[in-house]
């Protein structure tokens, strides 16, 4: 079973990086690195609906026969229902699955997103309200020249896929699965949050609640959870 994952705003690949271990033989991990940051750092970095899905080209190729699941956590959440959206409306074959974690719906006015075009003290008093700014971190830093540049793009793009998921002719319920995971200390998108996803599948909707705040994604217990949904959807699309 392929599991096709994307990160949260900021991060990259790094965010799976013991999912091989913890899914053993339940899934094969897929992480997926947006440009402009890890190994793609140099590349420019994807703004809008059409510039992600202009680099998502491959996922649209001919791909190896059988099942496969989709995950994002937080914007990766977004760009995982995009994809879904875009394969949909182009007649390809759909993931078995897509599942969302830490991720508000897009009916939700989210306070980050909002902020994506506040000025950099607007936006770090947001962020610091989320617990995403390092401690230790102080103006003109690393963290301040390279990580938050990103983050602020990763808002724009969140905010560019909300607006696509809400408009009649880009959005709209996927008709397959949905899987919709929370934080249970999560204060950026409280665990009850993610039962707005419903309105955006067709199919069948499941909801569930992991300990932990908006980063669970590196916890154990998320790819556990989806190692078990990869084995329920093996068996049941043999």
């Amino acid at each position: 079973m392929r599991l096709v994952c994307f990160a949260h705003a900021g991060a990259g690949t790094s965010a799976f990086r013991r999912w091989n271990t913890l899914l053993a033989d339940a899934a094969h991990p897929e992480a997926r690195t947006l440009p402009g940051r890890e190994a793609r750092r140099r590349e420019t970095r994807v703004t809008t609906r059409q510039a992600l899905l202009a680099d998502l080209h491959d996922l649209f190729a001919p791909r190896p026969p059988g099942p496969y699941i989709l995950y994002g956590h937080s914007l990766g959440g977004l760009v995982a229902y995009t994809l879904t959206r875009a394969l949909h409306a182009a007649g390809l074959p759909l993931p078995a699955l897509l599942a969302v974690g830490a991720c508000p719906p897009p009916g939700d006015p989210g306070e980050l997103i909002s902020a994506a075009e506040a000025p950099d003290h607007e936006l770090l008093r947001v962020l610091e309200k989320f617990e995403a700014v390092p401690e230790d971190t102080v103006p003109g830093d690393v963290w301040h020249r390279l990580v938050l540049p990103v983050l602020r793009d990763d808002l724009r793009l969140a905010a560019d896929l909300r607006a696509a998921a809400l408009d009649p002719a880009t959005g709209g319920p996927v008709p397959l699965p949905l899987l919709a995971v929370g934080g249970s200390t999560d204060a950026l998108v409280p665990a009850e949050t993610m039962h707005g996803w419903r309105a955006f599948t067709g199919g069948r909707f499941v909801h569930r609640t992991l300990p932990g705040g908006h980063f669970f994604v590196r916890d154990d217990e998320l790819p556990r959870l989806l190692g078990r949904a990869c084995r329920i959807v093996g068996r049941t699309t043999r």
